[in-house]
């Protein structure tokens, strides 16, 4: 049987809450976050909120495969947690993606589930074209390239050319994975999705 490899898994869920009660809600999340760091296969976990005073909120977490994901998800403690919020939290949305093209939010693989009736069809994820995924995938790729290129010539450059390659991609691909694409995605956020430049926002008056 052909192995196939694990990939991390983000989920993404929007959830609404009364604004009166935006500490409750942080407080809420910052439990749920906690808790779940103590979960082997755990990446990381945010929250947004789409404006000030808006009552939606939009809280992401990350694990290392689909196997660790079911083990936090099944667990008692998120259970606890999520009972611990009824009458203050409302689930409206959850999403899961899986592959580097998340950080894009165009998912290699995506389920979409609608927790609470939200009226008309799924709303389709805002998604960068193409070329600008290429450009930026390129951007965070080719410094990496050129420094492991020289440091494998100086260092091992005597080995045999399967064996630096192997070198190479066993060391660039968690760094462009983890590290360097995932800051590369946030810096240019506002040219993937044809925003302004945040050096180009106009100051509100005072």
């Amino acid at each position: 049987m052909p192995m196939t490899q694990a990939m991390p898994v983000t989920v993404a869920i929007a959830r609404r809450t009364d604004p009166a009660r935006t500490h409750e809600m942080v407080a809420w999340m910052r439990a749920g976050a906690a808790l779940a760091e103590s979960f082997p296969g755990f990446l990381g976990a945010g929250w947004v909120r789409t404006a000030p005073g808006s009552p939606e909120w939009h809280m992401l977490y990350r694990f290392a495969d689909d196997e660790t994901l079911r083990r936090w998800e099944e667990s008692p403690q998120r259970h606890w947690w999520l009972t611990s919020a009824q009458g203050i939290v409302e689930h409206t949305r959850v999403e899961r993606r899986t592959g580097i093209e998340g950080w894009f939010e165009e998912p290699v693989d995506q389920v979409v589930e609608k927790v609470a009736p939200a009226g008309g069809g799924p709303v389709a994820a805002s998604t960068p074209p193409r070329w600008k995924q290429a450009v930026t995938i390129w951007l965070a790729f080719f410094p990496l390239s050129l420094t492991a290129t020289l440091l494998t010539a100086r260092f091992v450059g005597g080995a045999p050319l399967a064996l630096r390659t192997l070198v190479m991609t066993l060391c660039l691909t968690p760094l462009m994975t983890y590290l360097v694409l995932p800051r590369i995605t946030r810096a240019l956020h506002w040219w993937l999705h044809g925003r302004p430049a945040p050096w180009r926002t106009p100051r509100r008056p005072f």
